[in-house]
């Protein structure tokens, strides 16, 4: 059995290896879930042979793969980094939301590229947003990542103007 998935392991490797280096920049590619996406692309965002084997370390790649074919927009280094951050302070940020201020609040806009004369009315959007999240039905009965990854397309949905404009 150990022998079957570490064969796997080397086969997700080697393919993905061989897959990246003719993979184009052409749109409506995707992103590449071993290098842009997972735990890999998190740790290791500049160094793809490190994200990869990251990855098929991990779980063989099937978190990466996962995170590429339901939620590409999310595969990207920034996008990871800032996913993990709402995920580590989801509390804090549920709570400073609703108040309309405090310091995980508006580093969490800073890293949905929300500049300074954006962030007033931009608070305002992403509390009414990350409310109806948290206040939704069922949802304090979700599992903790679901949450985070609510309150995370709540966020994002809500600044989307402010990424337009950096």
């Amino acid at each position: 059995m150990k022998k079957t998935i570490a064969q796997l392991a080397i086969a997700a490797f080697a393919t993905t290896l061989s897959m990246s280096a003719f993979a184009g920049d052409n749109p409506g590619e995707g992103p590449n879930p071993f290098t842009d996406c997972g735990i890999g692309a998190a740790l290791f965002p500049d160094t793809h042979w490190a994200a990869v084997s990251s990855n098929v370390i991990w779980d063989i790649g099937t978190t990466a793969v996962t995170s590429a074919t339901m939620s590409p927009q999310t595969c990207s280094g920034k996008k990871v980094k800032t996913a993990m951050f709402v995920r580590d302070h989801q509390q804090q940020l549920a709570e400073q939301f609703a108040r309309g201020q405090g310091e995980h609040a508006v580093a969490a806009l800073e890293m949905f590229n929300c500049a300074a004369p954006q962030r007033q009315q931009t608070m305002v959007q992403v509390r009414a947003a990350v409310g109806s999240v948290v206040t939704a039905p069922g949802f304090s009965a979700q599992p903790q990542l679901q949450q985070a990854g609510q309150m995370f397309n709540a966020i994002e949905k809500a600044t989307a103007t402010c990424s337009a404009a950096a």
